[in-house]
């Protein structure tokens, strides 16, 4: 049965940056419950998870805007826990930008600048430099309100670069961008972060932006690390149904542990007997007659002619998405799964089978929570 927190791999190797058991409680809540985790130099960390999962509250520890009741946050060596924000030399775009709106563009990223005493040319220098690295060059003099959601994020991302900051902070960045604009910018911050080659963490409930941001994900539900790893390892490998669940789709359903063994995994599901891969259960032997919870990605199901042995369901739905579609199929009891199949293996309204293919088939233990 695979554990409840992934591993960290090599990634964490040099501890450029460790969390080390960071907690924080408002009154009986905690909102951070022993967070540790480590990352490399230029590393793109994303924290990904629900609405109160403690993204943000870990972020806000880490800028410094709250203090821990437990824990310590180490960077390049340094113990910063208890360090004033200003001092941490940390950049952060805040989710909705807080730009100044009296200033014009050059002014806001000049702020920062200026706050650590850089005056005259030096300050105008680094303002030029910080807007043409998010690609705003001579836009010094533009009023904030004349400019578009989308430069407004750069502008807001040019201050928090201007003061060549050792990590950088960013809050739900794209949130506030519309759709035609979301994946544009977050290619453009993808590939600035990597250019410079700058320790980044971002916080996001968005899989795509994790996926698409993230060196690695730290998956968080309620103040908990769920898990830790690179996209390949978060979908391929989860460690939990609820790490399952939320990075990418999945079908879930009951099943009874038949037999286990180091060549097959024997299962009940809803009356029918499948057979799977041991490594559907992490390796692990299981015992007879447990209780555990099938998660099924969209490839692990395969739809065959209905016959003695498969799961028979009716085709509710199809989505057509090019050389795959995705079939939602409802059992005799129900339950409802997603299948990816041909285009034209199956048609709304027929009966078919279904039985598990190789891959994308995990077990886990019942969620207590």
């Amino acid at each position: 049965m695979n554990s409840e927190t992934g591993g960290q791999g090599d990634r964490g190797a040099d501890g450029f940056l460790r969390l080390e058991g960071l907690t924080k409680r408002f009154g009986s809540f905690a909102a951070v419950d022993g967070l540790s985790l480590e990352m490399t130099r230029g590393e793109t960390l994303a924290l990904l998870g629900p609405s109160g999962s403690g993204k943000s509250t870990t972020l806000r520890l880490l800028a410094g805007f709250e203090q821990p009741d437990a824990g310590r946050i180490i960077v390049d060596g340094q113990d910063l826990t208890r360090i004033p924000p200003a001092a941490r030399r940390f950049g952060m775009v805040f989710q909705h930008y807080a730009l100044f709106p009296h200033l014009d563009a050059g002014q806001n990223v000049a702020f920062g600048l200026e706050s650590l005493g850089v005056r005259g040319s030096e300050l105008t220098r680094r303002v030029a430099e910080s807007l043409v690295l998010v690609d705003l060059a001579g836009f010094e003099r533009r009023v904030i309100g004349a400019l578009s959601g989308g430069q407004q994020q750069r502008v807001a991302l040019a201050r928090a670069l201007a003061p060549e900051p050792r990590v950088l902070l960013l809050d739900e960045p794209l949130s506030n961008l519309d759709p035609s604009l979301r994946e544009r910018t977050r290619h453009e911050i993808r590939g600035l972060v990597h250019r410079l080659g700058m320790t980044t963490i971002i916080v996001t409930h968005e899989q795509e932006e994790a996926f698409d941001l993230g060196d690695r994900i730290a998956v968080l539900r309620g103040g908990v690390l769920q898990q830790l790893g690179t996209p390949d390892e978060l979908y391929g490998h989860p460690a939990n149904a609820f790490v399952a669940g939320f990075v990418g789709r999945v079908s879930t359903m009951p099943a009874m542990v038949l037999s286990s063994s180091q060549h097959e995994i024997r299962l009940q599901v809803e009356g029918v007997e499948w057979r799977v891969a041991p490594s559907a259960g992490g390796g692990a032997t299981l015992a007879n007659g447990r209780e555990v919870i099938l998660t099924l990605r969209p490839e692990a199901l395969r739809i065959v002619p209905v016959a003695d042995g498969c799961l028979v369901g009716i085709v509710t739905d199809r989505r057509f998405t090019g050389a795959q579609a995705f079939f939602k199929v409802r059992t005799a009891r129900g339950t409802v799964l997603d299948v990816m199949a041909a285009p034209q293996a199956t048609a709304v309204g027929q009966s078919v089978g279904l039985v598990p293919a190789e891959q994308g088939l995990h077990l886990f233990a019942p969620d207590p929570a």
